[in-house]
């Protein structure tokens, strides 16, 4: 019996999707292992936290490359609105999830791989209905109000008042909003603490996708992440986004304020897709724009 068709993937894209997934288990084992070794740590200080942060960041960055290989496929709302619920309930899923001691660490390196990855799919479904590479602008325009808006005085000044308080002084469940923060490892006793939310990743994957999509060479290392996806070469991908998304971060820790990410990377992504257009030597690609 076949399945639905909202179900269902191209056999090209279901391998792409499985790498996806063993990608992202062995992320979050290697975080485990990185907790462990954070333990070790017996006087921590910024430059062992900014250290540990950029390593996870740039090993998350290793696991965008499938993405790009992802092919098209022609897909109804129902599709969507199948996987939005379907990854919805597994995050929350996950959640339900209470182990104690060690495990309770392991549990929320998989519970942070997991949302990385539903990030990265939701980035990569919403970076399909970019057509022009203009249709940025306003993206990034709205993307900033937005955030700015909602950290001056909306939802996100209320959940960081929450967050803040919870594990400050953690009494009773953990707030609704803290299933959706991405935890890393800080050096020390500490463990893993929230960094940053997964919108922050789905823009980050956005962004890389539409700059692959518009050959634009996003990679600060080497060569472009199409490239490096083909040949199985990781290791050697650092996106302008993943960096602009770690400036951020440092800049929260630095001030000891809650910074919203989105409009900082708004700005170093427009400016970059600017700059490498301005660049770009072949009049061919032009009419892309």
């Amino acid at each position: 019996m076949s399945l639905p068709s909202f179900t269902n993937f191209i056999p090209s894209n279901r391998r792409l999707i499985l790498w996806l997934a063993a990608g992202h288990l062995m992320w979050s084992c290697a975080v485990f292992g990185l907790w462990w070794c954070g333990q070790l740590v017996e006087l921590p200080g910024s430059l062992w936290s900014g250290g540990f942060i950029a390593l996870q960041l740039f090993a998350a960055a290793q696991l965008l490359l499938p993405v790009l290989l992802l092919q098209p496929e022609k897909r109804d709302r129902f599709f969507y609105l199948f996987w939005a619920v379907t990854l919805l309930l597994s995050i929350w899923l996950i959640n339900q999830l209470s182990p104690v001691g060690g495990w309770q660490s392991l549990l929320a390196a998989v519970k942070s791989s997991h949302l990385l990855l539903v990030a990265t799919l939701i980035g990569a479904a919403l970076a399909r209905y970019v057509q022009r590479l203009w249709e940025i602008v306003p993206v990034c325009i709205v993307m900033t109000l937005a955030d700015l808006g909602s950290w001056l005085g909306g939802p996100t000044a209320g959940f960081s008042r929450e967050i803040q308080h919870y594990y400050l002084a953690p009494e009773g469940p953990p707030p609704l909003i803290d299933m959706f923060l991405v935890k890393l490892v800080i050096p020390g006793p500490a463990g893993l603490a929230p960094v940053f939310g997964i919108s922050d990743w789905i823009m980050v994957a956005f962004f890389a996708i539409v700059a692959h999509r518009y050959a634009i060479n996003d990679n600060l290392i080497g060569s472009p992440g199409e490239t490096l996806a083909r040949q199985i070469r990781i290791c050697r991908y650092l996106p302008v986004s993943v960096v602009a998304l770690f400036v951020a971060i440092v800049l929260a820790h630095a001030t000891g304020l809650f910074i919203p990410a989105l409009p900082l990377m708004a700005l170093v992504m427009f400016l970059w897709y600017a700059v490498r257009l301005l660049l770009r030597q072949r009049p061919d690609k032009a009419d892309d724009f």
